[in-house]
């Protein structure tokens, strides 16, 4: 993945830290099967690109993700378990909505993708902590005042802006590389 391969390339100058900033915070209900597998047939433009992923057209014919929340939940759940369970279930989570075609808001996928994780069976309780909840809106609140409209979106400390949407990887290098320049 890009930003994992950014925060390798320039070492402890960068620290990717991953934000719940939810494309979709609440369910649509007037979105159908066959809208959201049209809108899939823009991932493929980002699996195009080097480390762009891996990225199919929607082929499924159960329901798509209804919402941001449920896998940002249990995201933030593994995050408390520490950076190699947060990293591990992030990649888990995104290979599967995106490579596998599977419903990420589902309880039950959720519960599986965990397991697949290799995350203690326990602890996936804590995805329905008030606190975690409480906290993802926080950052979904932060990204609204910071004019952030989409995902992927990217910040860097001391830079008003931000990048949006899957960009290049080199895009992000000349960003970072200012940005560390100009901060000294």
């Amino acid at each position: 993945m890009r930003l994992r391969r950014l925060g390798e390339e320039f070492g402890d100058r960068v620290r990717v830290e991953w934000r719940s900033f939810l494309l979709r915070p609440q369910p649509d209900p007037g979105r159908t099967l066959e809208k959201f597998r049209a809108y899939t047939r823009s991932w493929l433009r980002a699996s195009e690109e080097p480390d762009g992923g891996t990225f199919r057209v929607w082929e499924s014919d159960a329901g798509p993700p209804s919402h941001s929340l449920p896998p940002h939940l249990v995201a933030k759940a593994a995050a408390q378990l520490g950076d190699d369970a947060f990293a591990r279930m992030h990649e888990r989570l995104l290979h599967a909505c995106f490579a596998e075609n599977r419903d990420i808001t589902d309880t039950e996928t959720l519960r599986a993708l965990w397991y697949e994780a290799g995350l203690p069976d326990d602890a996936f309780a804590r995805s329905a902590d008030p606190a975690l909840l409480q906290a993802t809106v926080d950052e979904y609140k932060e990204a609204l005042q910071l004019g952030i409209s989409g995902v992927p979106a990217v910040r860097l400390e001391g830079s008003d802006g931000h990048v949006l949407g899957a960009q290049p990887l080199e895009l992000y290098r000349r960003w970072i590389s200012r940005t560390l320049s100009a901060a000294g």
